[in-house]
Formats: structure tokens, C-alpha cells, sequence
């Protein structure tokens, strides 16, 4: 099964296909540089279809990136998941020493630790992060206190946080201390400081947090701050060997 990009933004394309940031993307846009299908497009939010539309840059036509790259990396707290930070923050691209041009898939905050996998391939992308494929991931949460088994089904069923309404997850407490707790977090969506806003709302902050597993890519043996290319078994899993014989 091949899985194809949806309509995206212009500007989010044009990063995805590896020729600039999203940011500078918008400026090209802006100034009359992108064509679509021979006809200049300076509307920021214009959708493009990334297997139908032919989109130019001047006069060179952009496409993405012809060799696939699957990366995962431990992420460790204090880097942020951008190509590029006007704050001067350290980025997880300060970790990876490669010369072809890699966006994140999803994010993880700053202070968040754990599994981050990166590509160029936006059909890849695009599968592992759209809400209709429910692509589980695994969460190792410190957290202050002890949650009461009231509280976990409350999370478990699923609550209203500000503008957002959670779907349904499973939580298990693993460890208990006097104070807190490690528990283990599963859950398919993956919304702006989702967990941490959870475990707030019942009163047990995060202490900690950190991803342990997408889909059925884990950490493996990396420790933090390391990287390495998806193995062949690991691409097997996600179909995409099955996918480039085709």
C-alpha cells in the first residue's frame, strides 16, 4: 500500500522538499518566486498536491528528494524540534551530521526526552502523524504524587483541556515512591504539550517525560543524544521496503 500526501500548504512543500525552511519558504512565496503549474501562487495559505502539481521555484522545478532517509534519534531535553531557531536554542540538527536536507516527524518539546524520528519522505510523514491512522506511541511519565485509579480512568476516558478534547488512552503505574511515580502513557495523538496538560488537570505534574516508541520503531540501544538510519528490519515493519518494490 502506498500512502500519498493530502493538500498541504505551499510553504510547508516547499520545506519538505528539502530546497529551504518553512519560514524563508513563505518570503519565496511572498515574493512572487513559486509557480504552480506555470502560474505564480503568493497566497500563504494556497494547498498543493505534492503527485499531481508541478511547482517551480523561478524557473527550476522543485521535487522532493529522490533518496528516501529514515532516521531515529534520542532526543535529550533542551533541544527543539525546528530546522532553524531565531532565539539561538539549540535544535536536534545539532546532533545529526548528514548532508541531505531531513524535517522532523511530530515533535517533542524542549523538555521532553526520548524517540524523534526525521526523513525527507513526506508519504512517511504523513502516515506516521495524520489522526486517521492512530499511530501508537509510548510515553515512560514521572510524575509528583500517585495518580488514585479515579484519576487514570479519568485520563483513560478522556477530558476537555482548554480547546482540546483527548481520546481515549491507557495508563499504567509501573513504579511507586513515596512522593511519585513512573508510570507508562499509550496513546495515538500527540497534540502540543498534551501529557503534561493531562497530568496537570488531575493535579500530578510531570516531572519528567520521555517517548519511548512510535508505532513499532523503539529506542533500540541508542543513549541520549545518538542517532542512526532506520535498520531493514525496522523499515520492514513500517512497509516501506514493500512499498519502494512496487
Amino acid at each position: 500500500m502506498v500512502f500519498y500526501l493530502s493538500l498541504i500548504r505551499i510553504s510547508k512543500f516547499l520545506s519538505m522538499s528539502g530546497i529551504t525552511s518553512r519560514r524563508k519558504a513563505e518570503k519565496l512565496i511572498a515574493l512572487g518566486r513559486i509557480k504552480v503549474n506555470g502560474q505564480v501562487v503568493n497566497d500563504l495559505a494556497y494547498k498543493v498536491n505534492s503527485t499531481a502539481d508541478i511547482l517551480m521555484l523561478d524557473n527550476s522545478i522543485i521535487n522532493f528528494e529522490n533518496k528516501k532517509i529514515y532516521i531515529k534519534l534520542f532526543k535529550p531535553k533542551g533541544y527543539i524540534t525546528s530546522l532553524q531557531d531565531e532565539l539561538g536554542r539549540k535544535t536536534v540538527f545539532e546532533l545529526i551530521d548528514i548532508k541531505e536536507r531531513i524535517f522532523p516527524v511530530g515533535r517533542l518539546d524542549k523538555d521532553t526526552r526520548g524517540l524523534l524520528l526525521l526523513t525527507n519522505d513526506g508519504n512517511f510523514a504523513f502516515k506516521m502523524t495524520h489522526p486517521k491512522f492512530e499511530v501508537k506511541k509510548l510515553y515512560q511519565v514521572y510524575a509528583k504524587g500517585i495518580p488514585s485509579s479515579l484519576d487514570i480512568k479519568t485520563l483513560e476516558n478522556g477530558i476537555e483541556i482548554e480547546d482540546l478534547t483527548t481520546s481515549p488512552c491507557r495508563i499504567t503505574i509501573i513504579k511507586k515512591y513515596k512522593d511519585s511515580c513512573y508510570l507508562l502513557v499509550n496513546i495515538h495523538e500527540g497534540k502540543k504539550r498534551q501529557i503534561r496538560k493531562m497530568f496537570e488537570f488531575i493535579g500530578h505534574p510531570v516531572i519528567d517525560l520521555l517517548r519511548l516508541k512510535i508505532g513499532s520503531i523503539d529506542l533500540g540501544n541508542l543513549k541520549e543524544g545518538e542517532w542512526a538510519y532506520l535498520n531493514a528490519l525496522e523499515l520492514d515493519k513500517l512497509n516501506i521496503l514493500q512499498e519502494e518494490k512496487k
